[in-house]
């Protein structure tokens, strides 16, 4: 009986409808929808710009709980089952269309290609790996291990946006590679730099403010193609950075 009472006043403290909680779930929803627009209708524009809307949605639910100081531990796990929808499932199936439109380079044979399709799906689960290492994780507050999630989505998603308005040429064997990499950045040692300021002061910040004017400098002068190039440099960037460090974690 005193089990059952403390579950149901366990069960009337939770909170489930928090601000930060519904934009969480609006980070779902988007990332659903991605899913629904590169399956049904094949438009990997509409579906990158759902996974733009997700990553600020995701950096906005974190946002508010600090703001408002609203942190749960419902929170954290709402937080990462969306964004396994959104940048595991999401950026999987935007290549798995693209997969199912392209052929093989090497003209190989085409049932091995198409039951090779499903190979992008690695990502999904390698994201869920992740998500689960960062929950428990408490050297991940100022720069990340592995790659972010939100970042390998936004590359997968952006080649196929390039791929889709032939700005490139993509084949079933490099989509299975790009999907591979992915997926082993995602749960990769590598430490990289975060985003996150906990002052603004321009040495402690100096990278940070770096990348981010050229970022800008590349949306302005690169439109096209400055997504894919965005991620790519900070993966080079923080890979380097790792490297020079000599590959210690740091807390």
């Amino acid at each position: 009986m005193r089990s059952a009472y403390r579950n149901r006043m366990f069960d009337m403290k939770i909170r489930l409808f928090t601000l930060p909680n519904m934009l969480t779930l609006a980070n779902l929803v988007c990332g659903a929808a991605a899913i629904i627009f590169a399956l049904q209708y094949h438009d990997y524009t509409t579906a990158f710009l759902l996974i733009v809307a997700s990553a600020v949605f995701d950096f906005c639910d974190g946002f508010a709980a600090r703001l408002l100081h609203s942190s749960s531990a419902i929170g954290v796990e709402l937080d990462s089952l969306a964004d396994d929808i959104s940048f595991g499932l999401a950026p999987a199936l935007i290549l798995y269309d693209a997969y199912i439109d392209t052929q093989s380079y090497y003209a190989l044979d085409a049932e091995v290609m198409y039951a090779l399709r499903f190979g992008v799906l690695i990502i999904a689960a390698f994201a869920a790996l992740r998500l689960a290492r960062f929950n428990i994780d408490d050297t991940q507050h100022t720069e990340f291990r592995g790659l972010p999630t939100p970042a390998a989505t936004l590359l997968c998603s952006s080649l196929a946006v390039l791929f889709q308005q032939g700005h490139i040429m993509l084949y079933q064997e490099q989509i299975l590679v790009i999907a591979v990499a992915v997926a082993l950045l995602l749960v990769s040692p590598i430490r990289m730099f975060a985003l996150k300021f906990s002052n603004f002061s321009l040495r402690d910040n100096t990278l940070r403010y770096a990348f981010i004017l050229v970022s800008l400098l590349l949306i302005i002068f690169c439109t096209t193609y400055a997504v894919t190039i965005i991620i790519v440099l900070y993966i080079v960037v923080s890979t380097l950075r790792w490297l020079l460090k000599g590959r210690q974690p740091q807390a």
